[in-house]
C-alpha cells in the first residue's frame, strides 16, 4: 500500500507508480469524489482529462512552419522584421 504524506502546506506528493498508474504528470488536475463502499468511506481519484480541441488542427492549414525551436521562431520574426521595415 502506497502512502502520502500532506505538507503543512496541504501539498501531497504521490509515488512515482501511483501516478504512472493514473497516468498523470505536474500540472494536472485531479478530481475526487466520495463514495461509500461496504459501511466504509472510500475516495475516488479520477484525472481530469483535457477538453477536446478540433479547432486546432485546422490551424494546421493557416501555417508552413514545421519547427517550434526557439532558434527558428527567432529566425521567423527577424526574417518579418525585415519585410515590414521595407
Amino acid at each position: 500500500m502506497a502512502a502520502i504524506t500532506l505538507t503543512s502546506k496541504r501539498q501531497a506528493t504521490f509515488p512515482a507508480h501511483v501516478c504512472e498508474a493514473l497516468r498523470i504528470r505536474p500540472g494536472d488536475i485531479i478530481d475526487i469524489d466520495s463514495a461509500e463502499v461496504a459501511g466504509e468511506r472510500v475516495w475516488i481519484l479520477r484525472p481530469r482529462r483535457p477538453a477536446a480541441r478540433p479547432w486546432l488542427a485546422s490551424l494546421a492549414t493557416k501555417t508552413t512552419v514545421r519547427e517550434h525551436s526557439m532558434e527558428s521562431i527567432r529566425a521567423n520574426v527577424a526574417a518579418r522584421r525585415g519585410r515590414d521595415s521595407s
